[in-house]
């Protein structure tokens, strides 16, 4: 369960052959929830609230959801998407919505960005673009690790609309070297970015416990290098579909793994930062 000012969030985990009998479970939870609502001078609202399943495309089509589930007397019918905290979840997580409508409402900005751009200096533009745009292309931007290659290019696109932008160039201008002019990452690294981010400050400060108890080091075999051993990887759980490696108990680590062990070793987050940003500058492709 997770809590927040004004909002209840429940989750629960079930093998799709025993989806049935989990969601009895579940439901009797939710009446007990409710009946500690109620006792303690709270509302739990069934017309508001909302429903979903997650999971592959296989397994949620030879195993259908059931088509609601009851909360505090109300049938409450499973949703297709929902809204949590500013990210659109779809049922399969291919986050297909959240992308598209991170788009829509970046454009909408970059266009109003277009009409003002001569009355600004380039500063005035770049802190604008940043501010206004940027933000939202970085925002949970970690839950993006794995997406299909069509939404980031769609992400990409408008990532290079903006730099067009900033810098006053043709709309057909190509878009190598922009970015690279105005020191932004592109969105694939941007994503890996901020996961090393969480990652260090996880291991670092062992908080968020929910994702700290996620890292666990790497153990040696017998086949295991002292050099390999001396760089303290993290493990990566096995993982036998491209669903679950977008998990971040896989991700995390896959990622962080891939970081010279100098940048691991930093001995603060700036330090960090400052060094994974030029290592990801360095993996570009010249231009």
């Amino acid at each position: 369960m997770q809590q927040y000012a004004d909002d209840t969030q429940l989750f629960f985990a079930a093998a799709a052959n025993s989806l049935q009998s989990s969601l009895a479970s579940f439901e009797l939870c939710l009446a007990t929830l409710h009946s500690w609502f109620c006792h303690n001078g709270l509302a739990l609202n069934g017309d508001k609230s909302e429903a979903i399943t997650f999971g592959t495309w296989q397994k949620l089509r030879k195993y259908p959801s059931p088509p609601g589930i009851s909360i505090a007397g109300s049938m409450v019918p499973l949703s297709d998407k929902i809204k949590t905290l500013g990210v659109t979840l779809d049922s399969h997580l291919t986050f297909n919505s959240h992308t598209s409508s991170v788009c829509k409402s970046a454009f909408y900005h970059i266009r109003a960005l277009r009409h003002i751009r001569k009355s600004l200096t380039y500063d005035m533009a770049r802190a604008v673009a940043v501010s206004l745009v940027q933000s939202r292309l970085d925002y949970a931007n970690s839950l993006l690790f794995g997406i299909s290659k069509t939404n980031l290019n769609k992400l990409q696109r408008v990532q290079n609309s903006l730099a067009r932008i900033v810098l006053r160039r043709h709309p057909r201008c190509p878009s190598s070297g922009l970015l690279s002019e105005l020191h932004w990452l592109p969105i694939e690294s941007r994503i890996k970015f901020k996961l090393s981010t969480i990652t260090y400050k996880a291991l670092s400060s062992q908080q968020p416990f929910h994702l700290s108890s996620l890292l666990h080091p790497y153990v040696p075999g017998s086949t295991f290098t002292h050099r390999s051993s001396s760089q303290h990887p993290l493990a990566t759980p096995r993982c036998r579909t491209e669903f679950g490696k977008r998990a971040f108990s896989y991700a995390a680590p896959w990622v962080w793994n891939k970081i010279p062990i100098e940048i691991r070793s930093s001995p603060s987050i700036a330090s960090f930062k400052h060094e994974l940003k030029s290592h990801y500058f360095a993996q570009l492709p010249a231009v």
